[in-house]
């Protein structure tokens, strides 16, 4: 399976909303602070607040910020609402098996916040 980039952008996203938590911000604002595409920011809003790590507004006051803190988010659960798409191979034992891999790597990913991933980037 290859990686789409969609969940590093998504961890990008949520570590710029974490730094201003109560800030609303917009798809234009968030692209534009991370050199990408507005259009791309807004195909990750759906997934993330369905998820319930964002909050989303509509209208001249709107954008989204997180709905959870940064510490209780981890970057399972980002995966998660981003990649919904696993491995599958058509054979029910087998893919009994990969559904476990799934949820023991979302869960090893949940030991990393996004507040981690925010200090580690101040640092880079």
């Amino acid at each position: 399976m290859a990686q789409s980039g969609r969940f590093e952008l998504g961890l990008r996203v949520l570590a710029l909303l974490a730094r201003e938590p109560e800030t609303m911000m917009t798809s234009a604002a968030i692209a534009e602070a991370l050199g990408e595409s507005a259009v791309m920011v807004r195909r990750l809003f759906p997934p993330l607040h369905e998820a319930g790590l964002i909050q989303q507004r509509k209208g001249p006051a709107g954008g989204a910020k997180l709905n959870l803190s940064a510490k209780s988010i981890g970057i399972g659960d980002v995966f998660a609402a981003i990649e919904p798409d696993w491995l599958t191979s058509g054979e029910k034992a087998l893919d009994g098996a990969l559904k476990r891999a799934r949820a023991e790597a979302i869960e090893a990913m949940n030991e990393t916040s996004v507040a981690s991933v925010v200090k580690k980037l101040k640092k880079a």
